[in-house]
């Protein structure tokens, strides 16, 4: 029933598109060059060429998702796997041009431009950021941004950019809200300035039981940012920390050769009661910005990242593997801008150092209380120099080319005690090598007028393998792994008439030594070649002055190209994924609707690289939300308020599984919530 209403509901959403873009096309405009050139990461850095979407605070705020990673899924070419309880996106894997359970280390995240992508296979905690701290996030999608910010970027670069007080009034947010599995959450910023003094400080605390039973979640999160800004440049600090506590449930076991279906019987069930993982993680960053002449812009900071993860499983009530890892990464990343020209066309120049060293510590024991058996040491240590620059050959015409040479160097070693309870293999086999790499990329945009304007790029980058990838669940562990290399073209179009907006790209890339998990060897292996590929189209319209509506469509294929899975598909990937949205204020802020529709193809299961198991089925969910802004006084700005019903229909659907390797038609499945609610409530002072 419910994918029949989210069918019908796709249809209207069709329907009414069109008559927007008739409406747009009945109307005489005169628009603005369409900047198709810009994407803001880190200091004004410029990539033609790419394909590129901005989500902004307003979007963040009317979204009917309720996580970070569920807004990014409304963008073309993200796909998700909710492999945890799916509760405010905590371990949830985004994933960028279709990479499966690799994801995460192939879509490299930045906060502020920097990257915040881990040592480790978690890659990035989305959880970890309080939402009501992000100003927008931008968005580029493939090889692109390896030039400027070295390995993991081969599917995209994702930059949360959060708020600063920067000439500001002095303002005060409190939120507050209470929904289903009794989800309680506390949202509270402050931010501004005073002269050349400013300050923005986000905290967020949340506490649910979650859909099943032992998935629960306990979150706090803080970001604060404190600088001293001038004409001449500005000096910033700022933190982010977090504490996360969560239970892991498990699968749900379905096994066609017996009957059992869990996900009937049981849905809600744990096949791990007492499984759990906690995570404290804090960021440190200290940076200058001084203009050393007009149009040349010099960036000097580094950070300081610690992470401390804690998880312990059980076997009929009794521990049996215990880890504890601890990871430091101090980084070092100058760099400078430079605006001038050359023979008369306008040149942006952005080129720096990159230097981190990381230190991956982890304790492997059968339970906290017990020695470790195995302890695994391993260090990185990354410099990198890099150019990119992006020159306007014609007003029309933006060319960029950009390359960076990195050096990495790791050594890894395992101290193994064969006398600890419950000790089992050998030591691993030491490790201690050093490599270059290299990533590269030219790309170029033309506007023919200021409604249409075409653009590609060809691009070369590459990943170093990471720590957990080295370790592995094998015995002896072999730390020896391969550098992933990508080399992609993509081209594509934009279109702006009026209020209607499209932009639609074609994107081709082969990958050699992919990385990834054989359950054959429980260890991760480099592939044969591998192919990636697809289509993305996003639009959008405005109806009216109060009605607006946005969706895309995305096509997505990941292959074996050789090697014994030659032509089947890497799991976990849909190949169709659509989103569609709508936003009506229905009364001056006072009451707005939005609406968002996504729709995911159906997917193989992890562990299924020969193909041969059932597939995930696909599924639709209908997100909505009605609100309000309301004044209140002259030093009240407004009181606001919210309620949101997700999964509108209840589609009983899940997006991650992994399958049996010996028995056809038997997995195990992460069921998501059905239907849920959330109320929020709040108020802002200025």
């Amino acid at each position: 029933m419910g994918g029949r209403v989210s069918f019908q509901a796709a249809a209207a959403f069709a329907a009414l598109l069109t008559q927007g873009v008739a409406h747009a096309q009945n109307r005489t405009v005169v628009l603005p060059v369409i900047d198709v050139s810009t994407s803001r990461l880190g200091a004004g850095a410029t990539i033609a060429g790419t394909s590129s979407s901005v989500i902004t605070a307003q979007d963040i705020r009317q979204s009917p998702a309720q996580s970070l990673p569920d807004i990014l899924e409304a963008q073309a070419g993200i796909q998700l796997q909710h492999v945890s309880a799916g509760t405010n996106g905590a371990r949830d894997t985004v994933d960028l041009r279709g990479f499966g359970a690799s994801a995460p280390s192939n879509v490299l995240v930045l906060v502020n431009g920097r990257r915040f992508n881990d040592f480790d296979l978690q890659g990035f905690d989305f959880s970890s950021i309080p939402l009501n701290a992000i100003e927008r996030i931008e968005i580029t999608r493939g090889n692109s941004g390896a030039v400027l910010y070295g390995d993991g970027a081969v599917g995209g670069v994702i930059n949360i950019i959060t708020k600063s007080g920067v000439h500001q009034k002095p303002s005060l947010r409190i939120e507050g809200g209470f929904g289903s599995f009794r989800d309680r959450e506390g949202r509270m910023s402050a931010s501004g300035s005073n002269g050349p003094w400013s300050g923005a400080f986000d905290a967020i605390g949340i506490r649910t039981d979650g859909y099943r039973e032992n998935g629960y979640l306990r979150q706090k999160g803080l970001n604060g940012d404190i600088r001293y800004t001038t004409d001449e440049g500005s000096v910033y600090f700022n933190v982010l920390a977090d504490d996360q506590k969560l239970g892991l449930p498990g699968g749900r076991t379905v096994d066609e050769t017996t009957g059992e279906n869990q996900l009937v019987t049981d849905r809600t069930g744990a096949a791990t009661p007492n499984d759990y993982a906690n995570k404290q993680g804090q960021n440190f960053t200290l940076g200058v910005t001084r203009m050393l002449a007009p149009g040349m812009e010099l960036i000097v900071d580094g950070s300081l990242r610690l992470k401390q993860q804690q998880a312990e499983l059980f076997f009929g009530g009794s521990p049996y593997n215990g880890v504890d890892t601890n990871m430091t990464t101090v980084s070092f990343t100058p760099r400078l801008k430079v605006d001038g020209n050359i023979g008369g066309m306008p040149l942006t120049v952005l080129t720096g150092i990159d230097y981190y060293h990381t230190a991956y510590s982890s304790d492997r024991s059968q339970d906290f209380n017990s020695s470790p058996y195995h302890v695994y040491d391993l260090k990185q240590d990354t410099a990198a120099l890099y150019a990119n620059g992006t020159l306007s050959v014609r007003s029309d015409t933006d060319i960029t080319l950009g390359a960076r040479y990195q050096q990495d160097k790791i050594s890894a070693s395992d101290t193994y005690d064969p006398s600890a309870p419950g000790a089992y293999g050998s030591e691993g086999i030491p490790l201690d090598r050093s490599e270059g790499q290299w990533a590269g990329q030219l790309g170029a945009e033309h506007r023919f007028n200021d409604m249409f304007a075409v653009f590609g790029h060809i691009a070369h980058a590459f990943r170093v393998p990471n720590a957990d990838e080295r370790i592995g669940l094998a015995s002896p562990v072999n730390f020896d792994l391969r550098t992933q290399t990508s080399n992609e073209i993509e081209g594509g179009a934009r279109l702006h008439l009026g209020r209607f907006k499209l932009q639609s790209s074609v994107y081709d890339m082969e990958l050699h030594d992919e990385i990834f998990y054989s359950a054959a060897t429980f260890s991760n292996v480099n592939l044969d070649p591998t192919r990636h590929w697809g289509v993305e189209t996003t639009a959008s319209v405005a109806v009216s002055d109060t009605v607006s509506l946005h969706g895309n469509v995305t096509y997505t294929r990941a292959t074996f190209s050789e090697g014994a899975y030659a032509g089947n598909d890497i799991p976990l990937i849909s190949r169709w994924t659509a989103n569609a949205g709508m936003t009506w204020d229905i009364w001056r802020k006072w009451l707005v609707y939005d609406l968002m529709l996504h729709y995911a193809g159906d997917r193989r299961f992890d562990n299924d690289s020969a193909n041969v198991q059932p597939l995930i089925p696909a599924h639709t969910v209908v997100d909505m939300r009605i609100g309000g802004r309301i004044p209140v006084a002259d030093h009240v700005k407004s009181a606001f308020w919210s309620f949101t019903v997700q999964n509108v229909f209840n589609d009983m659907y899940y997006d991650y599984g992994i399958a049996s390797t010996t028995t056809i038609g038997r997995f195990n499945a992460y069921p998501q919530p059905g239907r849920t609610f959330m109320f929020r409530a709040g108020f802002e002072i200025e």
